[in-house]
């Protein structure tokens, strides 16, 4: 089968990588041309080749385990088919209403005895086996079906306790599993946490198929479709909070899960297109209080309202250069993250992890050092994705501000670290 434009299959093509380019210059405002082509994840690294040539393979595929959490707390998650009755999806191919497919992690009882929860969808594991063929890593090379999450498919909920929701939006291109590292470490310090994926926006494992990202589209637009697929997200949880059930399949929710959610206080972080698009949610919808950008472009033109000003806490957490400019990928370096910097009245910071690089602040932080231990992997195509950080200080980096950021305005409890950079977390800096 060839490349997908649109649409819902049940069988998984390999796209084409045609017109990707690398992850210079703009890449992050709408990373590698997240509804433009059919994205993959080698392609949204932007990799030209990410296996060495002429290096031997191994006979099994390589596996990779996701970091743990570093709470005490036990994860459940759930996922959940959302179906917009109000709104029609404009890349939908038969023109029906907007769906979107999220899952949700909450704290939850010990269940040792369940199997763990996959870290993929099983299309999308398949698609991810087969589309890396694409950079070099043959179909079968990497065991993507084999990896799981720290989590208990509708595990009993821990407590009846309210406890602050954040959503989570992934890069676009990328599915929302990229974030798991981060989303676990939040629930494991008693945070609900829902991953939103965007339809047509990556590759999305929907009931009857597979989505494919669509071609030729509006940046403007695919933002925007964004930013309501995040408001509708937050709607359903209000159905969840109020006794009800908003899978599209009726699939039974663990009980007292809706007592958990409190959405008085309500957090959003992104990375990439997804962090973009926290900051515009937070202007479109005021149930948001306080966001988080990871390492994604804020181009004025894609905005909704340019004028817009932020009043609420926002940080920026920004890795690298900003592509063929060689200036770091910060408000003082880049000038479409200082225009929105301006455009922010309310509390803010920046932290910066200058050897890092865009996907440093997704999953493959972790997972392109963990297949690389058996797999060949080329050192300047990981450096394009990861950079030279050391991938666990890195990763140490991204957890302690993202629980300091809601900590402090989700739970009231001051952090000293927003202030100032500890010396155990040295990778990074504040940018002022």
């Amino acid at each position: 089968m060839g490349p997908t434009s649109v649409g819902r299959v049940l069988t998984v093509p390999v796209p084409m990588l045609s017109g990707m380019r690398s992850l210079s210059g703009p890449r992050r405002a709408l990373l590698a041309a997240a509804a433009c082509v059919a994205v993959v994840a080698g392609a949204a690294i932007g990799l030209p080749r990410l296996v060495a040539v002429n290096r031997a393979l191994p006979a099994e595929p390589v596996p990779f385990a996701l970091p743990a959490p570093t709470g005490p707390g036990r994860i459940g998650s759930l996922d959940l088919h959302l179906v917009d009755h109000d709104r029609p999806d404009p890349w939908a191919p038969d023109g029906g209403p907007r769906e979107v497919v999220a899952t949700l992690w909450y704290p939850a009882l010990p269940d040792d005895d369940a199997p763990p929860v996959p870290y993929l969808a099983p299309r999308v594991a398949s698609f991810l086996d087969q589309s890396w063929s694409e950079i070099g890593v043959e179909p079968g090379a990497v065991a993507f079906a084999e990896a799981v999450t720290h989590a208990h498919n509708r595990a009993p909920v821990a407590d009846a306790a309210p406890r602050a929701v954040l959503l989570y939006s992934p890069g676009g291109g990328n599915p929302r599993a990229f974030g798991t590292t981060l989303v676990e470490d939040l629930v494991s310090h008693g945070y609900v946490v829902l991953a939103v994926d965007s339809t047509y926006q990556a590759p999305v494992e929907l009931p009857d198929g597979l989505t494919f990202p669509a071609r030729g589209v509006d940046m403007k637009q695919a933002l925007a479709e964004r930013v309501h697929d995040l408001r509708f997200a937050l709607d359903q949880l209000g159905v969840i909070r109020d006794g009800g059930n908003p899978d599209a399949a009726r699939r039974a929710l663990p009980a007292g899960i809706g007592a958990l959610l409190d959405l008085d206080r309500v957090g959003l972080f992104g990375h990439s297109m997804g962090g973009f698009a926290a900051a515009e949610t937070m202007l479109a919808d005021r149930r948001v209080d306080v966001g988080a950008n990871l390492d994604g472009s804020m181009t004025p033109e894609y905005s909704a309202d340019p004028a817009a000003r932020l009043d609420r806490p926002f940080l920026l957490l920004s890795a690298g250069t900003d592509g063929d400019r060689a200036a770091p990928h910060t408000h003082l370096g880049a000038p479409d993250l200082a225009r929105y910097w301006d455009r922010m009245t309310g509390w803010k910071r920046e932290v910066h992890l200058p050897d890092g690089e865009h996907m440093s602040l997704s999953d493959l932080q972790s997972v392109l050092p963990a297949i690389a231990a058996g797999l060949p992997l080329d050192t300047d195509a990981v450096r394009t994705a990861i950079g030279t950080v050391d991938p666990a200080a890195s990763l140490q980096v991204q957890r302690r501000y993202l629980r300091a950021l809601f900590d402090q305005h989700l739970r009231g409890t001051p952090q000293p670290v927003l202030d100032a950079v500890p010396a155990d977390l040295s990778v990074a800096e504040l940018v002022r």
